[in-house]
């Protein structure tokens, strides 16, 4: 078997979870993507593969003392109760934040900031050891905004790589599974954050001559030359996501000691919470013995399956699946896919292991169907599939609009203009007349806003510890795209606008690469102002 080491795309996936993060990479000696460890942030605990815990610990902030991951466990800065620590911060990333946040060494910690020092410690690792990078593919949270998605990309510009792609995570999990021999695909991502519903249909294009993009000989045939007549193309036909992942049921857990026990709720207890919620991944019963140094009180926290269900129950766990799970159905049938039509549904995640989790799943599905041989790898894995040539059609997962003033109520409004699950690119444009508002008038603004009716995270603090959850309050959230110094401009008057008339004509239209652009045309002089200009890259 040789290998054509100058066609081989050197490529990195990496898995950004809210408990876990993965980062896998294709191996050129073995054929496979491999699961990277970095030594000293990387877990080793069989039977999972190496993941690096999504925590942080800051010793020192003006000299730039962090700590990540593993080491933080270590040193059981995990089980602190103080400001210092982080977890859960990727929920914070873009939520608006109620109350403070916290001060430390004179530096205002905001949770965009903490994922930075998270993923520029592990991309300083991974630069060091991964030469020549080609590529590099990041996967996101369908229910994501583009904030996020803009955050996670420049965050990772530190790297010396031409090409940074971004992949919706149960997207990237239907690739990872290589179930080659089913054509529709039913993903459901459950890790520490969110829960991620996504329909894909896996289909071959024999008429295709796009090559796979890197080349194996196996004898005379090389994989590319087969890539060119059966290369793959995994389109999305539907998605659906919740704000609602494992730390919301370690803090219900935590919540539920605290009252059964008289104790309070410490960043311990929590932590003795995730054990034993682990614990019934495979058993009926957990327990975890937790000793009070305050009172030197020992006390033994114990659940069994069916208290632990009712607890999920208690807190609408359940009616909340089954919320997403309709949602994601009907639009599948409106793609023409009964649910009779799926043929295999993927578990991933920590959370899908659970067996009420899974349980669930079975009322829905026959468990022939069912799989879950590759729960945590299976994102950042499939991930690699890009860099390999599959091609992916997707579609816009919020809609987009345009804010103006409602006269009537006397304040400002969203106007649609690019609907929810739009497939792109689009073949069309949206085109929008606009004209003046006053008189002798310099310039047209108008921001675009990425808007949202489903469940927003509310984070605060509570004295010293981060408290994210999930609130679902059926009112539609607006994510400014525009909305900067300059930005909002769109055109520049000359001669000046007047009221009365329409003054220019606006087209909207998001290309292969998701990137919403508008041109403008002026009607009063017929000239082009703006042609094809980039607004902001979509989710």
């Amino acid at each position: 078997m040789a290998i054509a080491q100058n066609l081989v795309p050197k490529a990195m996936a990496i898995d950004f979870g809210t408990s876990n993060t993965v980062i896998a990479c294709w191996n050129p000696s073995t054929q496979q993507t491999e699961t990277l460890t970095i030594p000293g942030l990387s877990t080793q605990t069989q039977p999972n593969p190496p993941l690096v815990p999504s925590l942080v610990y800051i010793e020192e902030a003006t000299q730039g003392l962090f700590l990540i991951g593993q080491e933080v466990r270590d040193r059981g800065l995990d089980l602190e109760d103080e400001k210092r620590f982080f977890r859960n911060f990727k929920r914070g990333i873009g939520a608006e934040i109620q109350g403070f946040l916290p001060e430390i060494d004179g530096e205002v910690f905001t949770f965009e900031r903490v994922g930075e020092v998270f993923l520029n410690k592990i991309i300083t690792q991974l630069a060091l050891r991964q030469k020549n990078l080609d590529c590099l593919i990041l996967t996101v949270p369908v229910d994501s905004f583009e904030a996020y998605r803009l955050w996670l990309s420049k965050i990772c510009q530190i790297l010396p790589v031409d090409k940074i792609q971004i992949l919706d995570e149960p997207t990237a999990a239907a690739l990872g599974y290589g179930l080659a021999d089913k054509e529709i695909l039913l993903v459901v991502d459950f890790g520490g954050g969110t829960l991620d519903l996504s329909l894909v249909r896996l289909h071959q294009n024999v008429q295709a001559k796009k090559p796979l993009g890197f080349t194996l000989k196996w004898g005379n045939k090389s994989l590319a030359e087969e890539a060119r007549q059966k290369p793959k193309t995994a389109c999305v036909l539907a998605k659906a996501g919740q704000n609602l992942g494992g730390s919301d049921i370690d803090a219900w857990l935590a919540d539920y000691f605290a009252k059964t026990q008289d104790i309070a709720v410490t960043p311990l207890i929590t932590r003795l919470a995730e054990r034993i919620k682990i614990q019934l991944s495979t058993q009926n019963q957990g327990a975890e013995v937790y000793f009070d140094d305050e009172n030197f009180r020992t006390y033994q926290l114990e659940l069994n399956c069916e208290i632990f269900d009712n607890i999920l129950n208690e807190r609408g766990f359940f009616a909340c699946l089954d919320e997403c799970m309709t949602s994601l159905l009907q639009q599948g049938r409106r793609r023409g896919v009964d649910v009779a039509d799926i043929n295999a549904v993927l578990l991933v995640g920590g959370t899908a292991q659970l067996p009420g989790v899974q349980r669930w799943i079975k009322g829905y599905f026959e468990p022939e169907k069912i799989h879950c041989t590759n729960p945590f790898e299976a994102i950042a894995q499939g991930a690699l599939q890009l860099a390999q040539g599959m091609e992916v059609n997707d579609f816009l997962y919020h809609s987009y609009g345009i804010r103006y003033w409602d006269y009537r109520n006397g304040r400002h409004g969203w106007h649609s203009i690019i609907k929810a699950g739009q497939v792109y690119p689009m073949s069309d444009s949206v085109e929008l007349l606009l004209g003046a508002s006053s008189q002798n008038q310099p310039s047209i603004e108008l921001i675009v806003g990425e808007l949202s009716t489903s469940a927003s995270t509310e984070v605060y603090f509570d004295e010293n510890n981060l408290v994210t959850r999930s609130v679902h309050s059926g009112v539609t959230r607006v994510k400014p795209l525009n909305d900067n110094l300059g930005g909002r401009i769109i055109a520049r008057l000359n001669p000046l606008g007047y009221p009365g008339s329409d003054r220019v004509r606006v087209s909207f239209h998001v290309d292969k690469e998701r990137f919403l652009r508008i041109s403008v045309e002026d009607l009063l002089t017929n000239e082009i102002l703006l042609e094809n200009q980039l607004v902001a890259q979509l989710g």
